[in-house]
């Protein structure tokens, strides 16, 4: 018998490629193949993506809900779990009301789990206690994007990148989370593109660029006001482009006047001529693309850093043509859609503002109920709530906050002191340990659905197994678990019910069908009754709030600077074979062998001073947390910077990091903080976090 072939989107990074999952007669998962047709991954498939089967199929997969009887896990039902959870939920909605309950949902998961999610807070815990993993990585894009442009997501599509001259690729190395993008870049760049790269460390795009801006931790916005100098002075701004679709360039250019590239040299650590060639470079070009990832979004300053990149593109014209524009490298596979399905707590599906009063009415009339006029509270919210005894209930899925969120000991802290936290997963993550009730997942190969990549391209996703266990979808566990509250508010047969409701609610979705996905490869929003077939390009005539705007952003410092106790900054990086917390490339014994457990890049220099050999055990000390890891002696981080990734659980990052919040959207500082690091003795080998804290 032939296998059958099920066509489906990896459920990786934000990149959204295509792929086939082979399944043989007895509805087995055998292989994973790359789509050749597909219009984003053309044939081809990261590390990552070749790995997908380790993710849904390993033996440490959840099958059945479980319950916290002490400090043991026991399997239930469905049916014991799901009441159980009502019926606390109730009594906590009657004793504390509806702020004392909160929802995290997934960026991980579909279009159609996140809206069921951000419905259920609404509707059913009459609350706007709803919010993702953007919050920490890219809610400064949906905040200063929305500002300057009206629209908080990538201008471009991503087959752009061969129709640009010059692209700049501001803190992200798109070769490590977004390799096929990353490949896409090095490939237009040895087609003759110019490559311009901005990040503290020498990425794998940095060696080839033709200039690297290898700027200090949070100088970004001074390096851009600099930048934004020399064009205006030289006139090599686009005045047409301003005069015809710009408002605030006067005071743009008074407020740049005196930020000259020299007086930013102390604290930008660049040389005034290569910010000079930067900026000639990038607006002299005549098409030119700007891509940025979490090394502009994760400060206090990320709201600004993004609304000076918007800057630097309107004043040259650089946006609204094909090869023109501004785009954020979204992190996980439906970063964007969780988003776009309303899962934060200030607006529902589409960016419809919660506190606009006819907004309100549209929403209340659709769904037939009151709804709470106020903003929720964010994840980061959530903590402080909860560690004050506010927050009673947290139901949370596919994330793990644990290993991902600042200051691992303050989540921890707050997750303990909940009358009731919920974890639905697929497999026991550091944070679904802290559970009081666990259910088991659907993986995204055992439902339907859709994502929506980065370049806004949302896309079906094909159920090719059958749930392992009574593992469920997100949807129709919430669903089950309104009505167990005595709520219909969730009454749909299928993922396609639940998309249809949402495209009638969100203006960006409206004329997307199955159907229409099914036949197009996916479609790229807006895709409405004026552009039925879907948007490649944003902004190509006018932006959604009329005139974009040029908006006067000021630097400011890191909030922790280095001392004599804490010498060394740490910034946080990612890996080529692994992603987010772990909990599904770390499965793949493949993509496992291949770096060790937790690692700290520092340079040769800043090794030799502390007498750290290569592949040396280290501790790492922050103002907040110690842990234990292996260095990597290397000249890709300058002396005085520290580089660490967050995807492992026995060295996790953010035992040591900052939360110190963006007050626009609270998003934390996790690219910068003051560390020590400690040679640890000869022939030691490094403890994890579990074997520290239980030293303690």
């Amino acid at each position: 018998m032939v296998d059958d072939l099920i066509s489906t989107i990896c459920p990786y990074c934000g990149v959204g490629c295509g792929i086939n999952l082979k399944v043989n007669e007895l509805g087995q998962l055998k292989s994973v193949e790359p789509q050749s047709n597909h219009p984003i991954s053309q044939g081809k498939l990261c590390d990552k993506g070749w790995s997908t089967a380790y993710a849904v199929t390993n033996k440490n997969r959840l099958t059945q809900p479980l319950k916290r009887i002490k400090n043991e896990f026991f399997p239930i039902s469905w049916d014991e779990a799901l009441s159980t959870i009502a019926v606390e939920l109730n009594q906590i909605l009657d004793d504390s009301g509806p702020k004392s309950i909160g929802i995290i949902s997934s960026a991980r998961a579909t279009n159609e789990d996140n809206y069921a999610a951000q419905k259920f807070t609404r509707t059913v815990l009459k609350s706007n206690n709803i919010d993702h993993c953007a919050r920490i990585c890219h809610s400064p894009t949906v905040a200063g994007l929305k500002q300057s442009l009206g629209s908080g997501a990538m201008t471009n599509s991503a087959s752009e990148i061969f129709d640009t001259d010059l692209i700049m690729v501001f803190g992200a190395d798109p070769t490590e989370n977004h390799s096929i993008l990353g490949g896409h870049i090095m490939q237009a760049h040895l087609k003759g593109c110019e490559l311009v790269v901005v990040d503290p460390r020498k990425t794998r795009l940095a060696k080839l660029a033709n200039i690297h801006l290898q700027l200090n931790l949070g100088s970004n916005i001074a390096l851009v006001n600099a930048m934004l100098h020399v064009i205006i002075k030289e006139k090599w701004y686009d005045e047409n482009f301003i005069n015809e679709r710009c408002n605030g360039f006067k005071y743009l250019a008074q407020h740049v006047a005196q930020l000259t590239p020299v007086s930013v040299e102390a604290i930008t650590g660049l040389k005034a001529v290569d910010i000079y060639q930067a900026a000639k470079h990038y607006s002299q070009a005549k098409r030119a693309m700007i891509f940025y990832g979490m090394g502009i979004t994760q400060y206090m300053s990320g709201t600004n850093n993004v609304i000076s990149l918007a800057n630097l593109a309107l004043i040259c014209g650089h946006i609204g043509k094909n090869g023109t524009g501004v785009n954020p490298l979204r992190g996980q596979n439906n970063v964007q859609g969780a988003c776009d399905m309303g899962c934060l707590p200030n607006v529902y599906p589409g960016y419809q503002s919660v506190i606009d009063t006819n907004i309100q009415t549209k929403f209340s009339n659709a769904w037939q109920c009151d709804l709470d006029p106020l903003e929720g509270l964010t994840s980061m919210g959530m903590t402080k709530a909860a560690l004050a005894g506010d927050l009673h209930a947290l139901i949370l899925f596919g994330e793990d906050p644990v290993v991902t969120d600042p200051d691992q000991n303050h989540v921890k802290a707050s997750l303990k002191k909940l009358d009731l936290f919920v974890v639905a997963e697929l497999s026991m993550t550091e944070t679904a340990k802290l559970a009081d009730i666990i259910l088991p997942a659907a993986s995204f190969a055992e439902k339907d659905g859709t994502f929506t990549n980065c370049e806004r391209r949302v896309q079906l996703v094909n159920q090719a197994l059958e749930p392992l266990g009574v593992a469920m979808g997100d949807w129709q566990w919430l669903q089950a678990l309104a009505k167990k509250m005595g709520s219909d508010q969730l009454n749909w047969k299928t993922s396609e019910d639940v998309f249809n409701e949402m495209t009638s609610l969100n203006p960006s979705y409206e004329a997307m069908t199955y159907q229409k996905l099914a036949k197009n490869h996916g479609l790229q929003w807006p895709c409405n009754n004026e552009n039925p077939t879907g948007t490649r390009l944003l902004h190509a005539n006018t932006f959604p709030i009329g005139k974009a705007r040029l908006i006067s952003v000021n630097h400011t410092d890191i909030d922790e600077p280095t001392d004599d106790e804490y010498p060394l900054s740490l910034t946080t990086n990612r890996l080529h074979f692994h992603y987010g917390c772990g909990s599904m490339t770390r499965n793949s014994p493949l993509l496992e062998r291949e770096t060790p457990p937790g690692i700290l890049f520092i340079n040769p220099e800043n090794a030799n001073t502390l007498n750290i050999a290569h592949l040396d055990a280290i501790g790492v000390k922050s103002r907040r947390g110690y842990i234990e890891t292996r260095a990597i002696i290397t000249g890709d981080v300058p002396i005085g910077l520290v580089s660490m990734p967050y995807h492992f659980k026995e060295a996790p990052s953010n035992q040591l990091t900052n939360t110190a919040q963006d007050p626009v959207t609270k998003m934390p500082e996790l690219k910068a903080c003051a560390v020590s690091v400690i040679p640890l003795p000869k022939g030691v080998e490094p403890k994890s976090i579990q074997q520290l804290l239980e030293g303690d």
